[in-house]
């Protein structure tokens, strides 16, 4: 007999001897059988003290006096074989939750039992369970990992018949090592599909399914006992997806996962398969296709949630929206931002998908420049509202702010285009030297630094030593502008001749100016100095067409000025101005006049003051070449220009460019070209970057390119800065430097960015510990390559920050694709910092400095301890120069997981030399995973190494195994 229990008992486990013997079923379907029938053991005993029971009592003595002994047993007659659903029904007035073990033919799983309202309250658990045809054992025991103390009515079991429109896995076509299997319980049919393991990729199961509808739901119904989320691969009727399959509680737990797909009207072929971009180990247990009578998406359509949010902007799982939310704008100021590729220019319909309870408006920003204010009715329930506007190709940006307690689900837009998965969506194509014919020579790759090669894109070039020699590309897209990159001799000039389809259209003038550095940091030594470096710079030219596909575009040597030519690449592309946003203020009218080679900061400020008064608050710089020999200051305005090819800012003396200290304020569609030819020491800076962010909260920064400034983009203190379609080129220092040296900086994201040939990193999160943190801000779908010295991208301290979904390659020296570090007098980590979805491709470097190997992804414990957690995930590494991931060094790095990371190819600077200290170099030693006297603790899942080069390089080394390794699942080659 149970009484309720105190809540200070502590109960402690037992493990339970069955006695098998045989009870007789009261009815047919389902088949119940009452527990005081039962054979019962070690104490467990029949009463009937409680009422609301069935039949003629229950069993109880699952009690903590006989615990280990307790356990009753029925034995089935006539079960089919196959799934079947057993529901226990019993009393827990204990007040907690408590477990009993079940077992079926001798395999147990543990039962929680919910607390009832009282002992004469009953409740019931169900359970899917595999049966035998004819007898079987059924047993409740108080085990060994229990807490007992119920009371248990009976045991009811019932066929499990698949739904109409369900295939039986076990049923199908299997192939690649896929077999049938019934280990694990809680399968529908005979069984249920495995084999979809690592030894067996490419395994596959094939199904014919009918359905009665062209738009349909795929049901995959699984098992996934990892711990961890696995894909698998599912095709009807050859159209493929990627099906994501969460873990499950064990192996004979099972749960479904749907998508969408289009069928046919009768049979279908549908294949689940462990595909090659999958990670599988999951069990099929049946498939099933049902049509989908939901109204279907719109095509275009973008989901908010997943866009830039700020001025309070949030997320909300509010029911009914796509994706995974939508996005309230509780106010003024909120503003979300989303970016859209159009397959070509044009007006466009968008229709917003919102709720809102009370009628009111929200005012649309395209590219950053005000737009309509939409009617949003009031009332329950989704509504849409439609707008149109004219979006140029490519890339744009779509904002919504001003709302007054609105949710905003998606937007979908006629004509758009997929973005780019991972790195920036570009309007350029990108041609490279080395793929193309010459007459010239083919430099040898190599990447040693001090050599030209080392700093080429793909470290491949061609060289153009003789007058009449060229290299040529056949464009595979329209372009009537072009960017250059090329090296001549230190100290020359030279044009580069440019021809389409034979004829000459015209010379692109080269210049070493911003070319040619040496010595060490901060490279101030002269020509002929040591470790000559920075080989490459761009120039560009509008062409006096626009070429077609399939144009032949030759780049030529046609005279003897200097002794060479080395190219390494061509970006080409349409140009196209834009025009002036209605109720702009044009500099001209202030004294601003392009082309009369006079400074024209003055007149660009006073047009700046004029718009301060206006209800645009914007400043319009036409089409031309201007001087910007200062600093303008700007607060609340939107300066813009005709576009990236044609509004062109000169800086000069090493000075010019913007400094952001107001909010609302936006930049876009200009150049910035500087004059910096030389790295400023840190402690005497005497050149400026081209945008300044002093205190930008709200500020908005989009389609600009800058070339020759100390930095591209220096952000002091902002909250909700956004930049979008930077074109950064050829700095002295750092492509772009997000800190807090004003204040606090948070909630940053600068997206569809590209960076190359950077003066230090590409992009970097900088809370330097004198002054305050940067926080909850993401580096996103950005393209960065060559930087020149340091990391591709860098995270120094700060708060729950991101660097993901972009392309990373050819780091050049004393860095690292990827750095988080607490280097550089960083604040400490806190929150999750994390490096997810990002491609890095031929990335690490020698140190020449320290003499050591750098890795793709380097985790650098320098200044202090990083002890926040680490999430580092879904990377792929390839072809890097020395290590794939390095942690290092002499202090701790706790809290990391690796997830789903694929090194392949280490050691890939294959040359050997000797540096300039005398010491020599090569991929000796160059690990997959190179854990450098570094302690602290890490999972890995699914992370593996293959084609490890260099004498003594391993897929993992753990010096003196300070660090320690915990390895789950899915590893290989380490």
């Amino acid at each position: 007999m149970l009484k309720k229990l105190p809540a200070a008992v502590k109960v402690a486990v037992l493990s339970a001897a069955l006695a098998a013997g045989g009870i007789s079923a009261v009815s047919a379907a389902p088949t119940i059988y009452q527990t005081e029938s039962a054979a019962l053991a070690g104490g467990a005993q029949v009463e009937t003290e409680h009422a609301g029971y069935t039949g003629s009592g229950y069993v109880g003595g699952f009690s903590d006096a006989n615990r280990g002994n307790a356990a009753l047993t029925v034995i089935t007659s006539g079960s089919a074989a196959g799934a079947h659903s057993l529901v226990l029904r019993y009393a827990n007035g204990t007040g907690s939750t408590r477990t009993v073990t079940l077992a079926v033919n001798g395999s147990t799983r543990q039962l929680s039992l919910p607390a009832t309202a009282g002992w004469a309250s009953w409740g019931a658990v169900s359970q899917n369970v595999t049966l035998n045809a004819g007898a079987n054992t059924l047993a409740v025991r108080y085990g060994s990992g229990d807490n007992g103390n119920v009371n248990i009515d009976s045991l009811s079991v019932e066929r499990v018949t698949p739904a109409a429109g369900v295939v039986e896995a076990e049923s199908g076509t299997l192939a690649g090592g896929a077999r049938v299997e019934s280990e694990h319980g809680g399968h529908t049919g005979s069984g249920y599909v495995g084999g979809f393991v690592d030894a067996n990729r490419g395994a596959a199961a094939t199904f014919t399914v009918s359905s009665t509808a062209t738009r349909s739901t795929l049901t995959l119904r699984y098992a996934n006992g990892t711990g961890s989320s696995r894909t698998m691969t599912a095709a009807v009727n050859g159209a493929a997806q990627q099906v994501s399959l969460p873990a499950t509680a064990s192996w004979g737990e099972w749960a479904t996962a749907s998508v969408p797909v289009t069928t046919v009207v009768g049979s279908n072929t549908v294949v689940v398969s462990f595909g090659a971009n999958d990670n599988g180990n999951i069990n099929l247990d049946n498939v099933a296709l049902a049509p989908d009578d939901t109204t279907p998406t719109p095509e275009g359509t973008t989901e908010l949630e997943s866009g830039f949010l700020g001025g309070g902007a949030v997320t909300t799982t509010t029911a009914g929206a796509t994706g995974s939310g939508a996005v309230s704008l509780p106010g003024a100021g909120a503003r979300v931002i989303r970016t859209i590729n159009q397959a070509s220019a044009g007006n466009a319909t968008i229709t917003v998908r919102y709720t809102a309870s009370a009628s009111g408006t929200v005012t649309a920003y395209v590219n950053g420049v005000k737009g309509a204010q939409l009617t949003l009715t009031g009332g329950s329930g989704w509504r849409t509202v439609t707008h149109t506007t004219a979006l140029r190709a490519g890339l744009n940006i779509i904002g919504y702010q001003d709302a007054n307690g609105a949710q905003l689900d998606n937007i979908a837009v006629t004509g758009s285009a997929a973005l780019a998965a991972r790195g920036a969506t570009v309007p350029f194509t990108t041609y490279e030297a080395e793929a193309g014919t010459t007459t010239g020579t083919k430099l040898t790759p190599g990447r040693k630094y001090t050599t030209d090669v080392a700093e080429a894109s793909g470290r491949g070039a061609v060289k153009l030593t003789g007058t009449g020699q060229h290299v040529q590309v056949t464009l595979t897209a329209p372009a009537n502008a072009l960017t250059v990159r090329a090296s001549i001799p230190d100290g020359t000039t030279a044009p580069l001749a440019v021809y389409a389809n034979g004829t000459k259209v015209t010379d692109l003038q080269l210049t070493s100016k911003y070319s040619w550095m040496y010595g060490g940091y901060p490279f101030a030594e002269g020509p002929g100095g040591a470790r000559p470096h920075r080989y490459f710079d761009d120039a560009r030219v509008l062409l006096p067409q626009t070429y077609p596909a399939g144009t032949v575009i030759r780049l030529a040597k046609d005279t003897n000025a200097g002794a060479y030519i080395t190219v390494d690449l061509l970006d080409a592309e349409v140009a196209t101005a834009t025009t002036a946003p209605a109720g702009y203020v044009d500099v001209r009218t202030r004294g601003a006049n392009p082309g009369d080679g006079a400074d024209d900061s003055a007149g660009i400020r006073a047009a700046v003051s004029a718009a301060q008064g206006t209800a645009t608050r914007g400043v319009w710089l036409p089409a031309g070449q201007y001087n910007l020999n200062s600093i303008v200051n700007l607060s609340g305005v939107d300066v813009r220009g005709a576009g990236i090819w044609h509004t062109v800012l000169n800086g000069a003396d090493r000075r010019g460019g913007f400094a952001v200290a107001g909010a609302g304020t936006t930049i876009a569609d200009l150049t910035f070209d500087g004059d910096v030819t030389t790295r400023d020491p840190d402690d005497a800076p005497n050149s400026d970057s081209f945008v300044e962010v002093e205190s930008g909260s709200g500020a908005t920064v989009f389609n600009v390119a800058t070339n020759h400034a100390k930095t591209g983009l220096w952000l002091k203190q902002a909250d909700g800065f956004y930049a979008a379609g930077l074109r950064v080129r050829n700095t002295m220092a750092d492509g772009l430097n997000v800190n807090g040296n004003n204040g606090p900086t948070t909630n940053v994201r600068v997206e569809q960015s590209t960076f190359r040939n950077t003066g230090d990193d590409g992009m970097a999160m900088w809370s330097w510990n004198p002054k305050s943190e940067v926080s909850r801000s993401v580096f996103a779908f950005n393209t960065i390559s060559l930087p020149i010295l340091a990391n591709g991208a860098a995270i120094y301290g700060g708060t729950d920050n991101r660097v993901e979904d972009s392309l990373i390659s050819d780091t050049v020296f004393n860095g690292a694709g990827v750095m988080v570090s607490s280097w550089h007098d960083a604040k400490p980590f806190a929150g999750t910092t994390s490096v997810q979805r990002t491609t890095f491709t031929r990335t690490g470097t020698r140190n020449w400095d320290w003499d050591t190997h750098t890795g793709a992804v380097w985790l650098f414990a320098e200044k202090s301890d990083i002890t926040a957690p680490l999430v580092v995930k879904d990377l792929e590494i390839v072809d890097s120069s020395y290590h794939g991931m390095l942690f290092s060094w002499n202090k701790a790095i706790s809290n990391v997981t690796v997830d789903n990371v694929r090194i392949t190819g280490t050691g890939g600077a294959t040359e050997a030399f000797t540096d300039d200290k005398g010491v020599a170099v090569s991929n000796a030693g160059s690990h997959g995973i190179h854990l450098n006297l570094v302690t602290g603790t890490g999972r890995f899942d699914r992370v593996t190494v293959t084609g490890v080069k260099g004498t003594g390089s391993q897929g993992m080394t753990n010096d003196e195994n300070r660090f320690t390794v915990q390895r789950g699942t899915g590893n290989s080659g380490w």
